[in-house]
Order: C-alpha cells, then structure tokens, then sequence
C-alpha cells in the first residue's frame, strides 16, 4: 500500500490571513488597496533577485517595497511604519477554517509541514500567534537555502532534508507562482482560491483546486482514503 504524500504547506496567505495587514497600509497610504500591490512587489522582488543570484532576507524585502511604493506616490515612511509592517506581518491571525483543517488532516494519517520564504524566526513566530505550531513535524524557510521560492532550490531542500524523492512531496498553497514551481519540481500541489487568486491557464497546474483548507483537506482524504 502506497505512504500518504508528505504534506508543505505554505504559510503567508495560505494560512494566515493576509488582509488583516489592510488597516497599516490604510493609515500610511490612505489607501487599504495598496496592501495587494505591496505584497505583490514583495513577491516579484523575491523571485526576480533569486533569479538575479543575490539572496535578500524576505523581510528586507518586504521594507524596501514599502519603501518603493511610498515613494512612487510622494509618500514618507519612518522606521515606526516599517516596524509596524514587520510587526502585523509576524502577527496575522489564521484563516477560520485553517486549524480545524490542520487537525483533520494529522487525524488522517497525514503528515505536515511548513516552506516559506520567512526567516524561519519569523515564521516560527507567525504559527505560534496563530496556534497551529504543534501541528507540523517540522519548518522549513527558503533562508535555509538562500534561494526564494519558486525556485527549484527551495523545494529541492525540503526534498534533502526529509530525504524523500519529489513524488512524495505535496504543496498546499494559495499562489499559482508556487504551485507553479512546485509541481515543475516533482511535487503534487493544491491550490486554494483565496482571495485575489486563482489558477493560471499556463504552465504546470496542480492537481487539487478547493476554496478553503476545509475543502483540499476533503479532497485529499478521499483520494488517499485505504492508505496509510
């Protein structure tokens, strides 16, 4: 009988819900929206300075495309916003059906763990605020590598570190861009449709689509229903 897929899941996003940062950008840029064209920088800046060959920490990141954005739009940012970026981004509360999914998941048999380009301090503070720490075997953060997701290095470290081929590895995330990279790598992968996200009609394409964790979770069980 074949082993359950080894479940990594993405964090920011995925998990955690992204929107409770909207207030921050509202005070600074009088504009709730700008959050999404953050975060989005946040992303293209990542993948396009890992293609580039320069490795920059993920939060480093995320200050500097504040920075870039309030600029664009003659805006002054200090210190105390990026630390109230940092702070909010560390802090962001789970998605409701998300640790309910988690348990029902571990109560199938199912394996869990964490890939995120945070620093691994950052995620580990991320998962402990939300209360689902305990539910994943181990962490892991793109820093261990240098190399950001999607880049196939990022996911060939996991594949290192747990000693596992490819095909036993499956990604739950809400991006395309790492679902994307992921099953290029060898992985399966899930899409969940928060937000502001859907599937891409190009490139590889993951094998689940569900609306919530709640209904991947489903999914998965009843595709690996006998296994163990």
């Amino acid at each position: 009988m074949n082993a359950l897929p080894l479940i990594v899941f993405d964090v920011n996003e995925t998990l955690l819900d992204l929107e409770t940062m909207e207030p921050t950008f509202q005070r600074i840029f009088g504009d709730s929206s700008a959050m999404r064209l953050w975060f989005a920088n946040l992303i293209m800046y990542s993948a396009a300075l890992t293609v580039a060959g320069c490795y920059v920490p993920f939060t480093d990141i995320g200050s500097a495309a504040m920075k870039m954005l309030a600029d664009t739009r003659g805006i002054k940012i200090d210190d105390q916003d990026k630390k109230e970026l940092t702070e909010k981004f560390s802090t962001m509360p789970p998605h409701p059906e998300v640790p309910a999914a988690l348990h029902k998941l571990r109560n199938a048999g199912f394996r869990l763990f964490t890939l995120t380009d945070n620093l691994l301090e950052i995620q580990t503070r991320q998962i402990e605020h939300a209360g689902i720490a305990d539910l994943f075997e181990r962490r892991f953060s793109a820093d261990g590598v240098k190399h950001h997701k999607p880049s196939r290095e990022a996911y060939a470290y996991v594949e290192k570190e747990l000693a596992v081929e490819p095909s036993r590895l499956f990604l739950i995330a809400c991006h395309t861009w790492d679902t994307l990279g992921a099953v290029a790598a060898g992985w399966g992968a899930a899409l969940i449709k928060r937000a502001g996200n859907d599937v891409l009609g190009v490139g590889p394409q993951p094998q689940m689509v569900g609306n919530d964790l709640e209904d991947i979770a489903n999914q998965l069980i009843a595709r690996h229903k006998g296994r163990s």
